[in-house]
């Protein structure tokens, strides 16, 4: 078995980079390097009963670690679903044709934003419309969550969508579908409405845009024949009531918000050859078959997931919006006549939780009750080895 950190690092040692860095790109793979590890320094720990001593560093906390965020991932878990209305709720994919990935690659934060807002503002189109849901200017309750890969490492731009069917209507009831009470709306309609946001946004910046200089070609999307080959095909949209609920969703999306692309418990191999050999999805039904790619290539893969610096992963809307979560939540609950959740309650699981965690990790790996005691620190260095000199730190 092999990890992500132990892949870049021998990415770095292997050969120079065949492809340039961006600053986000490379500070993410300094840290991923880096995290737990001396680099960024810790406290020695040690047992005054048996006399055990060992090293904790510190973790670098970087969204895209496969390390770190366990614990932030559990608290957005939980978090989410204590927001769960008592009614349906249906899972949305909304997918990016492929033929954009070479726009993302060149403006990713325009194509993440424009991306975001064509989605939200299909949903509450939709939503706000009496045919849908028998009331005029409903409030939905949705939540988007942003991927960029495929099983493969491939670039893969879509969204997740989890929403609860009906709205919270101006007369502060709960209006449900007309069709049924677990559907939403037709995905024919959803993926035209979508394209058409979509495009519509690319038009301007195909406006916008002047044509490159000598070498720095116009992406081809922005030309008049690319936006037009990209109106001759639905783009794919995909809902599904989930079988297990909303927390099915819930539970698949909280292993990617809070890491990127892939996990350490896929990684099988690096081969003597400078191969990397991770699992991948196989079929519908869960079985796993390995893949195996050239370690540069891996390392490209994994950096065109990387986002830019303060792109939120997961956004919130219509009654779920942070601007006025609580009150319409609130109203939402009593439409519904649906009990508040007891904040005393979740606040004392939360402390005990907390305090269950800091007994196991201060207990004594060895005699296993006594107490670990620091007994010496040490300081993170101020700045980071860059990739290409990154070498393996010490244990």
């Amino acid at each position: 078995m092999a990890t992500l950190a132990e892949v870049l690092r021998a990415g770095a040692q292997a050969q120079p980079l065949v492809h340039p860095l961006s600053c986000a790109q490379a500070r993410v793979w300094r840290q991923l390097c880096a995290c737990r590890t001396a680099l960024l320094g810790g406290q020695q720990l040690a047992c005054q009963a048996c006399g055990h001593q060992h090293w904790q560093y510190h973790s670098c906390r970087n969204r895209h670690c496969p390390q770190c965020g366990a614990r932030a991932k559990d608290a957005w878990l939980q978090g989410q679903l204590s927001e769960v209305l008592a009614v349906p709720y249906v899972h949305l994919v909304f997918t990016l044709p492929h033929a954009l990935n070479s726009l993302y690659r060149s403006a990713p934060r325009w194509s993440i934003e424009t991306l975001f807002a064509s989605v939200a503002a299909t949903l509450k189109d939709f939503a706000a419309q009496a045919r849908w849901m028998g009331v005029s200017h409903g409030q939905p309750a949705f939540s988007l969550v942003l991927h960029t890969w495929s099983q493969n490492l491939t670039q893969h731009l879509h969204l997740h969508a989890v929403m609860a069917c009906g709205v919270l209507g101006p007369d502060g009831l709960w209006h449900v579908p007309v069709r049924r009470n677990d559907f939403l709306f037709p995905v024919q309609a959803l993926s035209r409405v979508f394209r058409g946001r979509f495009m519509q946004a690319l038009s301007v910046l195909a406006r916008l845009s002047e044509p490159g200089s000598a070498g720095e070609p116009q992406d081809v999307n922005l030309t008049p024949a690319g936006r037009r080959a990209l109106y001759r095909h639905n783009w794919v949209v995909y809902a599904k009531a989930p079988l297990g609920g909303p927390g099915q969703v819930l539970a698949y999306l909280s292993r990617y918000t809070h890491r990127t692309a892939i996990g350490n418990e896929r990684i099988q191999a690096l081969s003597p050859e400078r191969d990397v050999v991770f699992t991948v999805r196989a079929d519908a039904h869960g079985g796993k078959r390995r893949m195996r790619l050239p370690l540069q290539e891996f390392i490209r893969r994994f950096l065109l997931h990387v986002l830019p610096a303060g792109v939120q992963r997961i956004r919130h809307y219509g009654v779920l919006a942070n601007g006025c979560k609580r009150r319409q939540l609130a109203r939402a609950r009593q439409a519904l006549a649906q009990p508040q959740p007891q904040p005393l309650a979740l606040e004392a699981a939360r402390d005990f939780m907390a305090r269950v965690a800091r007994i196991d990790t201060q207990r004594c790996p060895t005699c296993g009750h006594s107490p670990m005691r620091v007994v010496a620190s040490l300081q993170g260095r101020p700045q980071l080895p860059s990739p290409i000199h990154a070498r393996a730190p010490p244990a």
